[in-house]
């Protein structure tokens, strides 16, 4: 896929779409062609405002012949739907996060995708960026010795507070953890290497939430989903990590992320963010910042599809389902008490060489091993 200009048809225009659309339309080496959405007059907005785009339905667009890849923006339930509707059509699938609402659906679109010999790709790209990837290369060139444990923590009062319509977040494939934990379970992974169990616990906080903005402030929206999760996380290295993703708490001091090492530790940014300050504490010494030596540079969501379209494919399919077996598992466990077996694994994917953002708009990364060293200035 990597060399010619790739043309890309969105299904799914929702808030994320703005996102993406502003890191796509930067860089000349993709093209939106199509744009679809159950509201047909927001397809027709959008369309509009992109150069030699038009506005489809989502079986034309899938269908298109100038489409190479669908970007799949729609909600968690639609994800699977949509992905196996493009992959009977040969495309290529490039979607957001989780790659389905249940693991059992993004099975079968992993399935179906191998079976038609087609790519699939997906969100969350975040940890391309410079903040993740300049902790990865620390780690990788022992500035912290041998990974033992991490601790990843997310904590909010819910989305409602702020999202217009937020059912879906307390529905089936939402909640903190499916919705958040694929920005920190997939750091962990990228960092420790692959999940070979889990335990969980989780909890509820309430049945009810209220709409806090919009059109429908005031209205109250039924809980589906655990709201509050904490789980172990066994990786295949012999590493320990835990996790922590709750929509039923209001503020945290915690790091996003901390890495332990038998010779030092590392403060990860917030996975859910490109970049962010890397800090070192080595066995003998203070904290110290590590200027960025990794990374898609001043990067955005949509950046794992440019990754993807020039052939690398960092954001992988095998990488989102590993990711959401865990968090499935995890789920499971916290249900039943018992510690899961993880039965998918994948292969970490190559460190990104630190590129600016006039390379990766135009297609071209950095040459591996061109950038800094981690810490030099």
């Amino acid at each position: 896929m990597g060399g010619a200009v790739i043309g890309v048809g969105i299904v799914g225009l929702g808030v994320i779409s703005e996102q993406y659309l502003a890191t796509l339309l930067s860089a000349p080496i993709v093209r939106i062609v199509a744009v679809a959405d159950l509201d047909a007059e927001r397809a027709r907005s959008a369309a509009e405002r992109i150069p030699g785009c038009r506005a489809l339905t989502t079986g034309e667009l899938v269908a298109a012949a100038d489409v190479d890849v669908v970007l799949n923006l729609t909600i968690p339930a639609a994800h699977a739907d949509v992905a196996l509707a493009a992959i009977s059509q040969g495309k290529a699938v490039y979607g957001e996060k989780p790659l389905a609402a249940t693991f059992a659906e993004a099975a079968e679109v992993m399935d179906a995708a191998n079976a038609a010999g087609v790519r699939l790709g997906a969100a969350p790209d975040t940890v391309l960026g410079t903040g993740l990837q300049t902790a990865r290369a620390a780690i990788d060139h022992g500035l912290i010795g041998r990974p033992t444990s991490a601790a990843a923590t997310w904590v909010s009062a819910g989305h409602e507070a702020w999202h217009p319509h937020p059912g879906f977040y307390y529905r089936e494939g939402g909640g903190p953890l499916l919705d958040m934990g694929p920005y920190y379970v997939t750091a962990l992974v990228q960092l420790l290497g692959p999940v070979e169990a889990v335990s969980g616990a989780a909890s509820r906080s309430r049945d009810e939430r209220v709409i806090g903005s919009g059109p429908r402030s005031g209205e109250s929206i039924r809980v589906d989903v655990d709201t509050h999760l904490t789980g172990i996380l066994h990786h295949a290295s012999g590493a320990i990590s835990t996790v922590t993703m709750s929509f039923d708490g209001v503020r945290s001091t915690a790091s996003p992320i901390e890495v332990h090492g038998v010779e030092g530790s590392l403060d990860v940014p917030d996975p859910n963010l490109f970049d962010g300050e890397v800090r070192l504490h080595p066995r003998e010494g203070e904290w110290r910042v590590l200027e960025p030596s990794a990374g898609y540079a001043d990067s955005g969501r949509g950046i794992g599809l440019i990754d993807f379209s020039t052939g690398e494919g960092r954001a992988d399919g095998a990488m989102a389902l590993h990711v959401l077996e865990i968090m499935s598992a995890l789920s499971a466990s916290a249900r039943s008490g018992v510690r899961e077996i993880v039965s998918t694994t994948v292969h970490v994917p190559s460190l990104v060489p630190l590129t600016s953002a006039r390379d990766w708009r135009a297609g071209r990364t950095a040459v591996p091993g061109a950038g800094r060293p981690p810490g030099a200035a």
